[in-house]
């Protein structure tokens, strides 16, 4: 945020920064995934008095929120905002076009998502994937490179109630990083993350592909891991040896990153690396994930979508993982057993437990 500006100095910014990008009149914005992240995100949106429509698949979710707005309770404070939220069967009755679409679905559910929202996206509009994974290549192939722009984000949350978000970080401890995948776009991405300043910090990255990397590294080390063990991550690092397997699998995750060519970059606001030391700087984020990230009571989002019969990302996180490294000719044990764990879970073979950690060797 912009620390000692006024709320309306602030909005006023975002609106003339929205001017700027569409001379026409006001800026179009989409929200395509409106869960616990992309409503509370939205929601800072709307409050900016910024133009946006949501667009969701969970039918109880759209009604609540067009009959009763979207409430965003914070840790200290909750906000509300009235929505238009329309369902991705309505897409099709859409006749404006968006400047600019956020998605902020199932990594898995990317492809599919961006086929549906391309008719609906200006011919210079830009597609913002807010996700885990590497899913800024997916919306390149169906939107073009020329209009996508790669993002990562660290920021907790979840929603069990239509039409009301719990989400535990702040804006002052919520983080987003956004690159253009086209170098001409750079001045917009650099809009883009004017506006996302409504909802925490941003930077700009210029090697987005790396910056995604890293998440993943992290992803890869904590996400599944604890939920398996059916525990809040704070909780699942404590069981014996589990730490020593995450921070193993965040290892791996290094080593397929350098495979692909991505580079060791910063995240989350820390400072820069000076160390040339690829497993150092795995626990360097993997420390400040569980530092300032995740509170006691977290429950990452694979523990999350499970609880809610839903399955995971697991393949898009440490399945990519072991694909890579098999393509570079190497091995991936740790993240190889995570895959199979999960799936296991999600085919209804285990049961996620603490006692799972015995299944690492833990």
């Amino acid at each position: 945020m912009l620390p000692g500006w006024s709320g309306t100095v602030r909005c006023r910014l975002w609106r003339e920064c929205a001017m700027a990008w569409s001379s026409g009149g006001d800026l179009k914005i989409a929200f395509v995934g409106t869960g616990a992240q992309g409503a509370s995100i939205g929601a800072d949106f709307i409050q900016a008095g910024l133009h946006v429509t949501f667009i969701e698949q969970w039918p109880e979710h759209i009604d609540a929120m067009n009959a009763r707005g979207i409430t965003v309770n914070l840790p200290t404070r909750s906000i509300h905002a009235n929505v238009c939220a329309k369902h991705l069967c309505q897409v099709a009755e859409i006749r404006e076009r968006f400047d600019l679409i956020f998605v902020i679905v199932k990594a898995y559910d990317t492809s599919w998502t961006c086929q549906l929202i391309e008719p609906v996206l200006a011919t210079d509009g830009l597609v913002v994937g807010i996700q885990n994974g590497m899913t800024q290549h997916a919306i390149a192939t169906v939107v073009g490179a020329e209009r996508t722009v790669g993002a990562v984000f660290d920021m907790a949350s979840n929603m069990f109630v239509p039409g009301v978000t719990n989400r535990q970080n702040d804006h002052d401890t919520s983080w987003f990083a956004l690159g253009a995948l086209d170098p001409a776009n750079r001045h917009r991405v650099e809009m883009i993350a004017e506006l996302l300043r409504a909802s925490g910090r941003v930077e700009v990255s210029d090697d987005i592909s790396s910056a995604k990397w890293m998440k993943l590294i992290v992803n890869a080390a904590q996400l599944v891991t604890s939920a398996i063990l059916d525990l809040p991550f704070s909780e699942a690092v404590k069981v014996p040896g589990m730490e020593a397997v995450m921070r193993s699998a965040g290892y791996e995750a290094m080593r397929a990153a350098q495979a692909d060519g991505a580079t060791i970059v910063p995240i989350l606001g820390m400072a820069p690396t000076t160390a040339n030391d690829p497993e150092r700087y795995v626990d360097a984020i993997f420390d400040e994930v569980l530092r300032t990230f995740m509170m006691p009571d977290t429950l990452t989002t694979v523990l999350q979508d499970w609880r809610k019969g839903r399955r995971s990302e697991v393949l898009d996180i440490n399945g990519h993982v072991v694909a890579m490294l098999e393509k570079a000719g190497q091995s991936a044990p740790v993240n190889q057993r995570v895959v199979e764990l999960a799936r296991s879970i999600e085919r209804g073979r285990l049961v996620p437990q603490p006692s799972n950690s015995a299944l690492f060797g833990a």
